[in-house]
């Protein structure tokens, strides 16, 4: 190939990567044109992505009955299932204790061993009083309900149980002491161990029929005297807190924090939260694929948050025109301010996602 031919054959090669440059500089160009103006409209796009996520999470009529619905179901509980009971004195609340006999006592006392029938029919030992000589002092207004820790809710269970069992009361501090009958009351007797409470109640379970049958009727005593306190005047403390600060557990009370109040709110909860589940089932029978399910849960979300705020609104109005703060749903306020702040977190993850998932394909697609 002469010199000439050489040189023919690097000017057309040069033409041709000119020429591929240049295509490829156009291309970039018109690229960056289409860039450029997607950015302009970006602001624009943004606004019409958000109206439709807006309209295709809008309820329709037949959700906005669901929200309606579920208001007057959350006013139903409010006013019927988990209203603050009207409170009564302790006489009224031993009543609705079904082994409640009275304070007659006749125990024949044989040490850590009361017979079925003592336990059965006379008044559980830890509301005995006479003689204490100061052992169930420190309990303020509500005296022996913090004082004498059979009361207490949950240690109750096993201390109030055992004190049955074995014709014993325990104190706030684990001190335990034999109650004995004068004829006619119980009476604090002299101490007894704390650990022989429990080590012969426990044994009495490798008893036989009989054993077990005693603590099983203690047991049985045990929830029954607590379920008849527990919506009385002074109701009963916080679990735990009365063996910890008995006072601060009475003055906790005396500020509507007892149990009773706490068993209140925490159905309101629950009953609130069951309700709101109810509703996402039974809107979900309605999904049709029309749109994704994660923006259908949005609009099952906008229900429930919906309905919550209004029966919440309603409820405080109706508590402010009448001053009738038992009606007050706590609880169910409560669970309006979670449902709230879940929702809000919820739908802006959603939204987020809708419009920017759309924003980065319209970006890729150019």
């Amino acid at each position: 190939m002469s010199r000439l031919d050489e040189f023919d054959a690097i000017v057309a090669e040069y033409e041709g990567n000119y020429l591929s440059v240049r295509r490829d500089m156009q291309k970039n160009l018109e690229r960056i044109q289409r860039l450029k103006k997607f950015a302009e409209d970006t602001p624009a796009y943004l606004r019409a992505l958000n109206r439709e996520f807006e309209e295709k999470t809008s309820l329709n009529d037949t959700e906005v009955s669901i929200m309606f619905f579920t208001v007057g179901l959350q006013i139903l509980r409010q006013h019927y299932l988990t209203k603050f009971i009207e409170r009564v004195d302790d006489q009224t609340g031993g009543k609705s204790d079904p082994f409640h006999g009275g304070e007659y006592s006749g125990r024949q006392h044989q040490y850590y061993n009361p017979t079925l029938d003592e336990i059965i029919n006379n008044p559980v030992p830890f509301d005995a009083g006479l003689g204490a000589n100061g052992a169930l002092s420190g309990g303020g207004h509500m005296g022996h309900r913090v004082t004498a820790i059979g009361h207490d809710p949950l240690l109750g269970l096993i201390f109030g149980t055992a004190n049955i069992a074995t014709s014993t009361l325990t104190t706030k501090d684990f001190v335990s002491y034999h109650i004995k009958s004068d004829g006619k009351r119980d009476v604090f007797g002299e101490r007894a161990s704390t650990a022989l409470v429990l080590q012969k109640t426990a044994g009495k379970l490798t008893e036989g029929a009989e054993g077990f049958k005693k603590v099983g009727v203690s047991f049985a005593r045990e929830l029954a005297h607590l379920r008849s306190d527990v919506n009385t005047k002074n109701s009963l403390p916080l679990p735990v807190i009365s063996v910890i600060d008995s006072k601060f557990a009475a003055k906790l009370a005396s500020y509507g924090l007892d149990f009773a109040n706490v068993l209140t709110v925490s159905g309101q909860v629950a009953m609130a939260r069951l309700i709101n589940s109810l509703i996402a089932m039974y809107h979900f029978c309605f999904y049709d694929g029309s749109i994704p399910q994660d923006l259908y849960a949005v609009k099952t979300k906008k229900i429930i948050c919906y309905s919550n705020v209004i029966a919440s609104g309603v409820n405080l109005v109706e508590v402010g025109l009448t001053r009738n703060f038992k009606l007050l749903d706590i609880g169910g306020i409560v669970n309006t301010i979670f449902e709230l702040v879940t929702s809000v977190k919820f739908i802006k993850k959603v939204k987020r996602e809708f419009i920017f998932g759309r924003y980065d394909a319209a970006l890729a697609a150019l």
